[in-house]
């Protein structure tokens, strides 16, 4: 059984058998409703969440399972060395989807136990996301010949969004003045790699693309954090002309995605947000399908 850290996990073959498998649980869930009976799902909660606890809390109880909402920081995970707690988790859950601030702490849970872990969301990588986002690319451009452009700050979600283009063969270009942390080998990896292309010209890759994706500017830890308010403000000046709005939509045949939360008026526009052509909230829905999926291809 493997685990789940960036996407990179998954070969080409099962990355695409994940997606198909995710668009099945929904078109028929009564064939999955007892798959995963008798199996356990730890949720263990760093970061604040609304659509991975519940795609993950939910999609594991319609297969069956049940699952326990652990928060860190009232557990004893914020008191003791991560290891030991994860020895006595080992031995109780069948899965562990675990939401934390810091990869390396991932990597010792990861270290630290024989079962499953499914990362959902770090610093680094976000991939039950990005799963979500190639099952809505397939879907609404009917297979991944596609061109996405994600425009922003290159982030986790960027991150991950890479090994899954990658895999499916979605062309990628970032537009991406801003970039967080980024580890040394998937820096290397996307330079020589055939499906990224970056771009300094938002207005130019737009007219490239029939998939444009942003992202929040400002980690979701930090964007009412009083300390953060200079840096807020600097990366606000940078990225503002990097915005998706009316302005960059109309005239363009162009689908919107967001992964949420949206802070309208800073990385997006409520016109880009509720347009004919915004994916949004079936990227959202997708979760629940693409979490199940996943669920399924570790436990199942």
């Amino acid at each position: 059984m493997k685990s789940i850290i960036s996407l990179d996990e998954l070969s080409p073959r099962e990355t695409a058998q994940t997606v198909q498998l995710a668009i099945d649980i929904r078109e028929n869930p009564d064939c999955y409703r007892d798959k995963l009976r008798g199996k356990s799902l730890l949720l263990l909660f760093q970061k604040t969440s609304t659509r991975t606890r519940v795609a993950f809390e939910l999609g594991m109880k319609k297969l069956g399972g049940s699952c326990v909402v652990l928060d860190w920081n009232s557990s004893n995970f914020a008191l003791s060395p991560i290891e030991y707690e994860a020895g006595f988790v080992n031995r109780t859950f069948d899965c562990i989807m675990a939401r934390l601030v810091r990869s390396e702490d991932l990597r010792i849970l990861e270290k630290s136990v024989d079962i499953p872990l499914i990362n959902g969301c770090d610093d680094l990588y976000h991939p039950s996301q990005a799963l979500a986002d190639l099952m809505t690319i397939y879907e609404a451009g009917g297979g991944y010949d596609s061109t996405l452009c994600y425009v922003g700050v290159q982030n986790n979600v960027a991150n991950s969004l890479f090994y899954g283009c990658e895999k499916t063969g979605v062309k990628l270009i970032f537009v991406t003045p801003l970039r967080d942390s980024i580890p040394d080998d998937l820096n290397a990896r996307m330079e020589h790699s055939a499906v990224l292309e970056r771009c300094d010209d938002l207005e130019e890759a737009a007219d490239r693309c029939g998939f444009i994706y942003t992202d929040t500017w400002i980690n979701m830890e930090h964007f009412h954090d009083k300390e953060y308010e200079e840096e807020k403000r600097k990366r606000t000046e940078i990225m503002h002309p990097y915005q998706i709005n009316r302005s960059l939509i109309e005239g363009r045949d162009l689908y919107v995605m967001h992964d949420m939360p949206v802070h309208p008026g800073y990385e997006i526009d409520e016109y880009a947000i509720g347009c004919e052509k915004s994916l949004i909230f079936k990227q959202a829905e997708n979760r629940l399908y693409t979490a199940q999926a996943l669920l399924l291809s570790l436990l199942g």
